[in-house]
């Protein structure tokens, strides 16, 4: 008898060894079930650190902004804090105060701006956390399957390029969007405010998912609990510019967030078919915003809304609505980051101009759109192209009639599976057996 028992011991499998036995009968499986989510990218994170080491060591870095964001800088640490008279070689400071904080912070780190080498292994932090960050808005979404994770990261060239081999201020603007989108996952709606604040502080391209945003927090809290936290985001501005608005406030504010900024049409990635005088003329700038203002209208009252609620309930307190809200951090997670990336995208949509370093403005939430859509027929083959052509179209340089194009029509695609997709507390009825696993 005690050898039997002893011949049960040895044959009974460990949790692991029983995980590991799944894993290996599932394994044609492990990159299309998005339960492996975490597995899948775990092990691209760790690879990507291999690979940022080897861009940076054999790829030749290219000095396009680095020069001119220390220059800026340069000019605060020596008293000068009229904006209007910061300048570098690519001309005048045009980002707000937070840039000038954390660019003097690696002013000093990398030897006033000449240790480059050392500024890239800073910027290859930054696209690990960056990575660290978006992998866990996809692991707890489990909206996309992993093999597409492969195009999230060791796929694009032109990703890499504008982290490491260039240095661009927007990477670091974005590392603390998807640092604060974490935070209002968790539920810590006041401190991602604050660290939304902080990213805008840095570039103002993330106001593209501020109507998003308000519309989160409106649903969330009504308006009389939303007001405390949009003062936050406004008082840490005012905190952060305050030596510049004591100075010149006009000039301050008319640099960093300049509305009207009129861009160079040679650099332009989505307007290369048009003749140069019609993506100049302030009237085409018109008739984009109206564009952009009128489609996230549609998608605040058709899509992001509950059917049959007005949309002035949103104003009201939760529990006084006629439809009571249940909470949007506990059964909506996924709600929540599609109305930020949507809200984004659509700015993507109808901006003035794209250049190249905007890519990494909506790149990681491209798939987060793609299989969000409501075309249930959009094939997984034909997903995966459409991520392909908008990689292609923004590693054209420069820009082609064919390229600008074809970024439109699939721009286009993306948003009209958007806007197919049923409103967003319908989808709860419509998940897959997959996601209700999750939940």
């Amino acid at each position: 008898m005690a050898g039997g028992v002893r011949r049960k011991s040895r044959g009974s499998p460990s949790p692991l060894w029983g995980k590991l036995h799944t894993l290996w009968q599932d394994k044609h499986l492990i990159l299309f079930k998005t339960e492996h989510t975490l597995l899948v990218v775990s092990v691209l994170w760790i690879l990507e650190i291999g690979i940022n080491l080897w861009v940076i060591q054999k790829v030749a870095y290219t000095e396009i902004d680095w020069k001119a964001y220390m220059d800026e800088v340069e000019g605060v640490i020596n008293g000068t804090y009229d904006y209007t008279e910061l300048k570098g070689d690519t001309g005048p400071l045009v980002y707000p105060a937070g840039f000038v904080y954390i660019f003097t912070a690696l002013y000093y780190i990398t030897s006033r701006g000449v240790n480059i080498r050392l500024g890239q292994y800073i910027f290859a932090v930054f696209y690990l956390v960056t990575l660290l960050l978006v992998f866990r808005i996809y692991n707890r979404t489990k909206k996309v399957p992993p093999y597409v994770f492969f195009f999230v990261c060791c796929a694009s060239y032109r990703i890499h390029s504008i982290f490491v081999l260039r240095l661009f201020n927007d990477p670091v603007a974005m590392m603390l969007l998807f640092a604060a989108t974490n935070l209002f996952l968790d539920g810590y709606w006041t401190l991602g405010c604050g660290v939304y604040s902080l990213a805008v502080s840095v570039k103002m391209n993330v106001l593209l998912f501020a109507p998003g945003l308000l519309f989160c927090l409106l649903w969330e809290f009504g308006l009389v609990r939303t007001i405390p936290k949009l003062s936050l985001c406004a008082a840490i501005q005012l905190l952060l510019g305050l030596p510049f608005l004591l100075n010149n406030p006009v000039g301050y504010l008319s640099r960093a967030f300049d509305l009207g900024r009129q861009f160079m049409f040679k650099w332009t990635v989505n307007w290369r078919f048009l003749p140069e005088w019609l993506f100049l003329n302030r009237y085409f700038h018109l008739v984009l915003l109206a564009a952009h203002l009128l489609t996230l209208l549609l998608f605040a009252l058709r899509r992001w809304k509950r059917p049959g609620e007005n949309i002035v309930e949103l104003l009201k307190e939760p529990s006084k609505r006629k439809i009571p809200a249940q909470g949007i951090t506990v059964d909506h997670e996924p709600q929540i980051v599609l109305i930020l990336f949507t809200s984004n995208f659509i700015g993507m949509c109808f901006s003035r101009s794209l250049h190249y370093q905007f890519y990494v403005w909506y790149f990681h939430t491209l798939p987060y759109l793609l299989w969000s859509g409501g075309v249930k027929k959009l094939a997984h083959l034909l997903r995966v192209l459409i991520l392909g052509l908008i990689e292609l179209s923004w590693n054209t340089y420069p820009s082609t009639n064919s390229s600008s194009a074809a970024l439109h029509v699939c721009h286009l695609i993306i948003l009209l599976c958007l806007w197919l997709a049923p409103p967003l507390t319908e989808k709860k009825e419509h998940t897959t057996d997959k996601e209700n696993k999750r939940h």
